[in-house]
């Protein structure tokens, strides 16, 4: 890690630390917390965090549930590199048992996911903050930022769901945190392969339109989409997301 332009940043009261790019790359925020903020203390079972950059939403999974084990997943190295070194950290070591990495692009075929250690049907928890920016819209000219943004292609979320789809055991959940002008494709992606879909749309404000979606979803589920209430990212709201103390249900 020498020479690396890094930061040690402490989340959830400082009960874990992420060592994160500290002018390129993306920095882990609202999103990666709001996703995490859905896992149940009792959760148990095996979690794969798709995309886990430099491992926000593992670490804070591992650290909600006691009984679940995470594999972060992701493709870039330099975020692999600082995922692994933040696993190596200290103040981590009363997690870093039940968090595990693999280097891979999970959108590569079953052969190189298997090699990974991603083996299809082997997954109790899906948590993915996939690249959900439209290529149309405003670049980055950081290439690494820009690609953790950035979806790379129109067909991007449905590749994306597919594999969530196969890593899942029958009746596994996949939770993910999207664009609402992603909605028609997400709802497209998951037919035939997800079922029992809950919507939560996130505001900033209670009279503006949604800025996130958090989704949930279960394998080979028939069970109807079901709406949720809003939540509002006010003051109290914020301020529990960031220690760690606040509970987003998806029912």
């Amino acid at each position: 890690m020498a020479g690396e332009d890094f930061s040690r940043d402490a989340f959830f009261a400082g009960r874990f630390h992420l060592l994160q790019p500290r002018r390129a790359g993306l920095r882990s925020g609202h999103d990666a917390l709001l996703l995490a903020s859905t896992v149940a203390p009792e959760r148990k079972g095996r979690a794969v965090d798709l995309g886990s950059g430099a491992g926000a939403v593992a670490l804070a999974a591992a650290v909600r549930a006691p009984g679940l084990q995470v594999v972060m997943a992701e493709r870039d190295e330099r975020m692999a590199t600082l995922a692994e070194a933040t696993l190596l950290l200290p103040e981590n070591a009363p997690w870093t048992a039940r968090l595990q990495l693999a280097r891979l692009d999970v959108t590569a075929q079953r052969p190189v996911r298997e090699a990974a250690g991603l083996c299809d049907g082997a997954f109790d928890l899906v948590l993915t903050n996939p690249p959900f920016h439209p290529s149309s819209g405003r670049r980055s000219p950081d290439p690494l930022r820009d690609a953790a943004k950035v979806a790379p292609d129109a067909d991007f979320v449905d590749r994306w769901l597919r594999v969530s789809a196969a890593l899942l055991r029958q009746g596994g959940e996949l939770v993910m945190i999207g664009r609402p002008d992603q909605l028609g494709e997400i709802l497209s992606a998951a037919m035939g392969r997800f079922g029992d879909l809950r919507i939560r749309p996130v505001h900033s404000h209670s009279d503006a339109p949604a800025v996130r979606l958090l989704v949930s979803a279960r394998r080979g589920s028939r069970a109807p989409l079901r709406l949720l209430p809003m939540l509002l990212l006010d003051e109290a709201t914020n301020q529990a997301l960031g220690e760690g103390a606040l509970r987003i249900t998806m029912d």
